[in-house]
């Protein structure tokens, strides 16, 4: 077969490896199932699922992890132009005109913390005694405190603040927090 990419220096062995690709702001998940439909290819596009309150609402918010990008298994000699210009593909993530190869084994560490759940990955933050931890919103957004203990709804953690010399204790919500380390 013809090298779909003839300004790339590609051998003609067939060389499977990871490439990211540019969308359009929010079809990543339409563009992965294209090019898994279409041409077969191994898509892997992950997501981060968080909680958030949206209107005064807890809810779980599921996003991409990386926004307008995913993540393609295919070999660039073959598959480069269905690749290019698929539907909702800006570009292929490149260096000069070098598309950029993405490492296994970042591949492999994304699906390890995704664990059971394929292809999401969950931004709850394990806080233990003892931790430091910042606080990002509220009346309280940029002190930092020591974790004292969190409680067992896994949505509320006792933080101690040393303000102004005087300890105080407060029961702050969890999404509320971010691990200084």
């Amino acid at each position: 077969m013809a090298v779909a990419c003839p300004h790339l220096a590609i051998s003609g062995s067939l060389s499977m490896h990871w490439y990211c690709v540019h969308t359009r702001p929010i079809r990543e998940s339409q563009t992965a199932g294209f090019l898994n439909t279409h041409f077969g290819l191994d898509v892997y596009f992950p997501r981060l699922k968080q909680r958030k309150t949206i209107r005064r609402v807890r809810r779980e918010v599921i996003s991409p992890l990386f926004p307008r990008y995913l993540f393609c298994h295919f070999d660039l000699s073959v598959h480069y132009r269905a690749v290019r210009y698929a539907p909702e593909v800006i570009s292929i993530v490149s260096f000069g005109d070098q598309p950029v190869v993405v490492g296994d084994a970042l591949i492999q560490e994304l699906k390890g913390w995704a664990g059971d759940e394929v292809d999401l990955i969950s931004a709850d933050q394990d806080l233990h005694p003892g931790e430091t931890v910042e606080v990002t919103d509220g009346p309280m957004q940029g002190l930092r405190a020591v974790v004292l203990h969190a409680k067992n709804d896994r949505e509320r953690v006792t933080v101690l603040f040393a303000l102004l010399e005087c300890p105080a204790q407060m029961v702050i919500d969890r999404s509320k927090l971010v691990k200084i380390s």
